[in-house]
């Protein structure tokens, strides 16, 4: 009876494996290059949805399509400011007219420096029927 004890288990012979210190670094770099992008590109985007909610904010106002366009503006403008909105000026703010009441285009544009000569640049429109009339409606 020659029988060979087998000691230890035969799986725990496999090489480990894992990521290296500088697979670490380079995924560790590109996360990071990642969030710096994202903390450029979240100001600007909060900024164009602050634009959306006082465009459809003023569309639910009683009366707006009756209303004369430079109040129209000052409205728009005093809901920007409460958001903090510093990129839309007057020149980006064009209201006409349509059958029944306003049309506002909101046409800005945004740019904030990247790493060295490099900008993002944001180019949004918004659009806005205003046509609520009176207080029924």
């Amino acid at each position: 009876m020659n029988r060979k004890l087998k000691i230890g288990n035969p799986q725990m012979n496999r090489k480990q494996s894992g990521i290296t210190l500088m697979s670490f670094l380079v995924v560790l770099a590109v996360v990071g290059f990642a969030a710096y992008i994202g903390m450029k590109l979240f100001p600007m985007y909060q900024e164009y949805y602050s634009v959306r909610t006082a465009a459809k904010g003023l569309a639910s106002e009683p009366g707006v399509g009756d209303m004369d366009p430079s109040k129209i503006q000052d409205l728009f403008f005093r809901r920007l400011y409460i958001n903090y909105s510093e990129n839309v000026k007057p020149e980006n703010v064009k209201i006409e007219r349509i059958d029944n009441g306003w049309n506002m285009k909101v046409n800005y544009e945004v740019r904030r420096p990247l790493v060295g000569n490099l900008d993002v640049v944001g180019v949004f429109d918004v659009s806005q029927d205003l046509t609520r009339h009176g207080g029924t409606d």
